[in-house]
């Protein structure tokens, strides 16, 4: 398996777009989280979280497809393609479902890091660290704001998770808030958004 910086210089290859760069970092940092709560290797949760979107950018109708050829060209091994692919289960073509702990966190988290992140932006702070569970579901009700961010889905991540969504909302904030800032310095190091 490639290391943590292989692994971001070929998220770079195939996303050029600062969001995606962004939403990357973002999923990488939560995952992270969600395995040292777990006991689990964090390296390897932020890899598969790193390069959860690889093909999105380029090939958006083959998402979770395009992936699984781009990650085996690149020699990654079977679990994390399938962990990869998986977050796809019943939005893209992909033959992969969640079975493990690690798929089931990415596949709840990825469409909620979206909405929590578009509510983070509409906060004075621009932050999580004020944010509050009840905020955040007052904006998770409201089916219009950042209406791309499938609530569904974040339902049915709940549900395979064995969470109440309150859980999962609640601990993502905190997620996101423990890699905020290791976040805000990459894309300042990195000129992001110029």
């Amino acid at each position: 398996m490639s290391g943590r910086e292989e692994a971001f210089e070929l998220l770079k290859k195939y996303n050029k777009e600062p969001f995606h760069i962004v939403h990357a970092l973002t999923v990488e940092g939560v995952m992270r989280y969600y395995a040292k709560a777990a006991g689990e290797d964090p390296e390897y949760w932020g890899i598969v979280g790193l390069l959860h979107d690889i093909d999105f950018e380029e090939f958006p109708e083959k998402h979770c497809v395009a992936a699984e050829s781009i990650l085996k060209e690149n020699g990654y091994a079977g679990d994390i393609i399938k962990a990869i692919c998986s977050h796809g289960y019943g939005e893209t073509e992909t033959e992969y479902v969640p079975s493990l702990y690690m798929e089931k966190v990415l596949f709840a988290i990825d469409e909620l890091t979206g909405l929590i992140g578009a509510a983070a932006r509409m906060r004075p702070s621009k932050s999580t660290k004020d944010m509050e569970l009840s905020s955040l579901k007052k904006k998770f009700k409201d089916k219009k704001f950042a209406a791309g961010c499938s609530r569904d889905v974040i339902e049915k991540g709940a549900e395979m998770l064995g969470m109440p969504l309150d859980s999962l909302l609640e601990e993502t904030i905190l997620a996101m808030r423990d890699s905020e800032d290791q976040i805000n310095y990459l894309i300042e190091e990195m000129d992001l958004f110029g």
